[in-house]
């Protein structure tokens, strides 16, 4: 095992939890109503005996006074789990306590085989690399510049452990991690009823795939920097090889084989389930997954989905990258998320 190296390294700085600043000093208090459960997965035989395949790991948070109908499901991003809807890297609140602010109940899953959702190699098969301190710096804060919402500085050290500390592993087979994504998702919905379902990054296909299996269930999907273009490959974790999927959607008329969706006209590429549905896709002004947007629009539009691009530019916030959920300036975009949604209810 490689041993760490502390080379280079910024003297350690005080950080919540130390005994001069403890981590509830300066953190309000509040009231709400929480918990957690579990949605089980497969039991399968191996060796003459019984192990259980990809449960999910579910917290939720409801107001006091719950005064919006439906709750939100979150659903992190690819190797991260359920702590990327908490407080940010600076400490500040997250997505999922704002939206519990705003009246909704809030349920935060765990992927399966991410977090607290368990992973063993034998049960759901052989891990997608590791994801390194490199590939954080690629994706969240690229060279070649522009991100100016960062929450913490990029030298910072010990705050870059922090952040990296989240990442671990997940199904190196993205079809077969997706199809357990969606399964696990439509279980909950069927436990929750109706929801509005907010995906991010590699989570983006598990939201058009939830969809294909709840149609009556998802009432609406927000999905921040969706993992992309159609038919796109994502360095560590795959390739969407049905357009915007890993893992099979039902056409019409059906598509038997990734081919045959590559090869169709676009226009024809009908999915019944998503006809009228409303979708929000958010992007940042500097990140990559931004110049993906256009490509995952057109499939979504001819597919039937009624689509509003949020980019945040357009909206007056500026210097956004991929983790725009958690940066600086997350309280501003989240206001244009819940002003998109204000504007569903009053359609």
């Amino acid at each position: 095992m490689p041993s760490p190296s502390n080379a280079g390294r910024p003297p350690a700085r005080p950080h919540p939890g130390s005994p001069t600043t403890p981590v509830w000093a300066d953190v309000p208090a509040r009231t709400s109503r929480r918990g957690d459960f579990w949605i089980t997965g497969d039991r399968v035989e191996k060796d003459g005996a019984q192990y259980q395949a990809g449960p999910m790991y579910v917290a939720w948070e409801a107001p006091v006074d719950v005064t919006q109908a439906l709750p939100i499901v979150l659903v992190h991003g690819g190797t991260l789990q359920g702590t990327e809807w908490g407080d940010t890297p600076d400490g500040r609140p997250g997505w999922a306590q704002r939206f519990v602010e705003a009246g909704h109940a809030v349920f935060v899953v765990d992927r399966p085989g991410h977090g607290r959702s368990p992973y063993h190699p034998d049960i759901l098969g052989p891990t997608s690399p590791p994801f390194s301190y490199e590939r954080g710096r690629a994706v969240y804060f690229p060279e070649r510049g522009g991100e100016t919402q960062w929450p913490f500085d990029p030298s910072d050290a010990d705050a870059f452990d922090a952040f990296i500390a989240a990442y671990g592993p997940m199904p190196a087979d993205l079809a077969h991690a997706q199809s357990l994504d969606a399964d696990r998702l439509a279980r909950l919905l069927d436990r929750i009823g109706p929801a509005i379902v907010v995906t991010h990054s590699a989570s983006g296909p598990d939201g058009w795939l939830l969809v294909d299996r709840r149609p009556d269930l998802v009432r609406a999907i927000v999905t921040v920097e969706p993992m992309g273009p159609a038919f796109g490959h994502t360095p560590g974790i795959g390739t969407l090889t049905w357009g915007l999927t890993a893992a099979p959607m039902r056409f019409d008329p059906p598509r038997a084989t990734p081919d045959e969706v590559r090869t169709a006209a676009a226009e024809t590429l009908r999915i019944p389930s998503l006809t009228g549905l409303p979708v929000a896709l958010v992007t940042g002004e500097t990140s990559v997954f931004a110049t993906f947007a256009p490509s995952i629009i057109g499939f979504l539009e001819h597919a039937g989905a009624r689509v509003d691009h949020l980019h945040m530019p357009a909206h007056g916030i500026h210097g956004n990258g991929h983790g725009m959920i958690y940066e600086k300036n997350s309280d501003d975009v989240l206001a244009v998320v819940l002003a998109w949604l204000e504007g569903l209810r009053t359609r």
